[in-house]
């Protein structure tokens, strides 16, 4: 008598056990990329060059524009980095579980060793070089502006010219903001920390967890 047909046996039992525990080690595994990314996006975010981008920005225009622009760059990006890591995927698992655990060893010895060696001014710095990209940008916006009439309400108070609230987010603040945030964070290590880790965890875990992340950094 065949094995299924004996008395007291089951087929099903084993199909729910199976079907269980991969849907459990899914969930693990997505809730493990997550906290991986976002703890790490926090970390290396904060005090960045996007960062001061956003913060500098923020105080000169509309907040809800400068925050749209940005965040459409910073999710862009990580989906981007996402799709480059998950890529990787094709080689055998093995290798690229030792070759991104030597990237990350690499990447926390780099940073430990920058932050011994940074000078006092190194914060300052940065942020002087952001305000004068954001400074040579305002100069070719009012030219443009000069060139093409009057302009939107976040120019400033002199323009009284009234505007449907969809413009707001197809500004020229709200583009400024998108190509500086995103040019700013190409090559960046936090994608290339992105990177890494959609190769080896799991790739929607990463993706949620770095855009999250960016979120309440660029917030």
């Amino acid at each position: 008598v065949p094995p299924f047909l004996q008395k007291g046996s089951s087929l099903v039992a084993p199909v729910h056990i199976v079907s269980e525990e991969s849907a459990d080690k899914t969930n693990l595994g997505f809730i493990h990329a997550f906290v991986a990314a976002i703890s790490v996006i926090i970390v290396s975010e904060l005090g960045d060059k996007t960062f001061f981008i956003a913060a500098i920005m923020a105080m000169r225009y509309n907040r809800l524009t400068v925050l749209a622009g940005a965040m459409l760059a910073l999710g862009l990006m990580t989906c981007l980095s996402v799709l480059f890591g998950y890529a990787t995927t094709v080689i055998p698992r093995v290798y690229t579980y030792y070759v991104s655990t030597a990237l990350f060893a690499i990447f926390g010895i780099r940073m430990l060793r920058e932050g011994l060696k940074m000078s006092p001014d190194e914060g300052q710095e940065e942020l002087e070089e952001v305000q004068a990209e954001i400074k040579k940008k305002d100069e070719e916006l009012q030219r443009t502006k000069l060139l093409n009439g009057p302009g939107d309400v976040e120019s400033g108070p002199g323009t009284t010219i009234p505007q449907k609230k969809w413009l707001h987010f197809i500004s020229p603040i709200f583009v400024q903001a998108f190509t500086l945030t995103f040019l700013a964070e190409w090559g960046d290590r936090s994608q290339l920390t992105t990177i890494v880790l959609a190769a080896r965890e799991d790739p929607y875990g990463v993706a949620v967890g770095g855009t999250v992340g960016h979120c309440l950094c660029t917030g």
